[in-house]
């Protein structure tokens, strides 16, 4: 039960997470418009805005894919996460600066990806030597 609630759990939250930014990303590119968008300030707005046009957004984009197939799949989880984590900081970041209405769903984010952080955080040691 305790595998469940502190790995299982957070690992396919976060890999749900993913996959719909990934899916309304990819949506977005073929069609123009989004499938969810949530309230977000006019900086950000301008900002995400620079992102979609830039040769940057399909590779986050399929980035943000790879991580959440493999945290869903269960398949090399810990790589999935690490292809993650820099995409979780600039959202995190994103939102301190220029979206606050936001927070809530970067401090999610962050609590599962540190929860996933630890759980697997003998995969990562070597990184560490």
């Amino acid at each position: 039960m305790k595998t469940v609630l502190l790995v299982t759990l957070p690992r396919i939250l976060l890999g749900l997470i993913f996959l719909v930014s990934a899916v309304d990303g990819f949506w977005w590119m073929t069609t123009g418009n989004r499938l969810i968008h949530p309230p977000t300030s006019e900086q950000g707005l301008a900002l995400e805005a620079v992102l979609q046009q830039s040769f940057i957004w399909p590779i986050v984009k399929v980035v943000n894919l790879t991580g959440a197939l493999s945290l869903l799949a269960n398949v090399a989880p810990a790589f999935g996460l690490a292809l993650i984590a820099p995409i979780m900081t600039v959202i995190v970041f994103f939102h301190l600066v220029l979206n606050p209405q936001g927070l809530p769903v970067a401090i999610i984010l962050v609590v599962l990806g540190l929860m996933l952080a630890f759980a697997y955080r003998q995969r990562y040691a070597a990184l560490f030597r």
